[in-house]
């Protein structure tokens, strides 16, 4: 176990360099230098915890004079800068993307999710992409798409390709016929629960072995707004019933959605799933290489799947484990019903944790950049207080821009 000098002396360095407040998750990433495994940060750190509490008590100018006391103990190892060197980076760059749902404006968790592909984006070159993910008409605030774009310009430089996927329903319609051509989706007739028994059973739905033929005059009848009624039928990949994960056993990829959308209106019958749609524009987009919440890992794995069927390369891929900042609401429709209860004034009120919060209290986008550069691309999940969000913001808010 790392002895008490060993921490005191990461606290006192992490306390002089952050304005007098050592910050718990930094000298806990220090003292993996010194040796400490993830499995025992539960044992220690209470330990750890107490001496922070111990440092902060202290003048500033004690601080300084107390480490250079201790700074022997803490390990000489150079420390990387910035993020990890990304794999399999072309000639040409990167193509990257953050692709938001238009529910709310943005908010500083997709700011720190989004952040590193904008920063390899600016560091290797190529192309980075804001993609408006607005293909479930139901889920949608439409004042978003503008404070969506807005937003990403300020926290981006104003460099990003902005995409809106309901205006690429025909691509995504062509993929679909692609797919039933090539014999790796069906349209599925089956109820919700004659369906789900297939599943718990592993056996085939009798919608999979019609003829391709046939499975095109489905798909017409599909978009026919005389045809197939919502709930009637949806379209199928053929992943086969043999998988552990029921979720993985001929997942959907399209459906009937008669909800009006606020850009398309009722122009379109049949909307791609999420699957879908991302599979379509990653491709389209020639992206190579994508970083994601790791709540999509399966999402992923299923469209490697129908990556291969169209013979295609999946991106290089990296997962970002969740962030929650302690007591504070991130959820775009939970604000949304507080602003309109008059809890909070607007998307800008001090109390929230929206980019234009942070924005109209001065913060600038280095701060948030270089959040999550510290973060790292790191699965693990990390609970932030809200006192020490600010800290490490006020403290990065600082530097020059990049």
């Amino acid at each position: 176990m790392i002895n008490r000098d060993v921490i005191k002396a990461y606290a006192l360095k992490n306390a002089v360099e952050h304005d007098g407040k050592a910050l718990i998750n930094s000298v806990i990433s220090g003292l993996f230098n010194e040796g400490l495994k993830k499995e025992d940060i539960k044992k220690i750190i209470p330990k750890i915890q107490e001496i922070i509490n111990e440092v902060n008590k202290l003048d500033s100018l004690i601080q300084k004079n107390e480490y250079e006391k201790l700074k022997k103990f803490v390990g000489q190892r150079k420390v990387r800068e910035g993020l990890p060197e990304l794999e399999k980076v072309g000639k040409k760059g990167v193509v990257m993307r953050f692709s938001p749902s238009p529910s709310g404006p943005l908010h500083i968790g997709h700011a720190l999710t989004a952040s590193p592909s904008f920063l390899y984006y600016k560091r290797y070159g190529g192309k980075f992409y804001v993609r408006i993910e607005d293909t479930n008409p139901e889920n949608i605030y439409k004042p978003s798409y503008e404070m969506i774009e807005k937003e990403s310009r300020w926290l981006f430089d104003d460099k990003t390709k902005f995409v809106i996927q309901s205006n690429r329903m025909n691509l995504y319609y062509k993929y679909i016929e692609k797919l039933l051509r090539k014999n790796a989706v069906y349209v599925c007739t089956c109820s919700q629960d004659k369906f789900k028994s297939y599943i718990l059973n592993k056996k085939a739905c009798p919608c999979r072995g019609l003829s391709i033929k046939d499975q095109m005059m489905r798909w017409k009848k599909m978009l026919d707004k005389k045809g197939y009624k919502e709930g009637e039928a949806v379209i199928r990949f053929k992943s086969g019933m043999y998988y552990k994960n029921p979720a993985f056993r001929d997942f959907p990829l399209a459906r009937i959605n008669t909800s009006k959308h606020p850009l398309q209106n009722n122009k379109y019958k049949v909307w791609p799933l999420m699957n879908l749609a991302v599979i379509v524009d990653d491709i389209e987009m020639k992206m190579t290489h994508i970083i994601r919440a790791k709540d999509h890992r399966d999402n992923a794995e299923k469209q490697k799947l129908v990556f291969r069927v169209l013979g295609k390369k999946y991106p290089v891929t990296y997962f970002l484990g969740r962030i929650h900042i302690k007591g504070m609401e991130l959820s775009s429709s939970k604000m949304r019903g507080d602003i309109e209860n008059g809890k909070y004034k607007g998307w800008d009120d001090p109390n929230l944790l929206t980019v234009q919060s942070l924005k109209k209290k001065g913060y600038k986008p280095i701060a948030i950049h270089k959040l999550a550069e510290q973060i790292g691309l790191n699965e693990v999940d990390k609970i932030i207080e809200r006192k020490e969000l600010f800290l490490l913001l006020d403290n990065f808010n600082k530097q020059k821009n990049l």
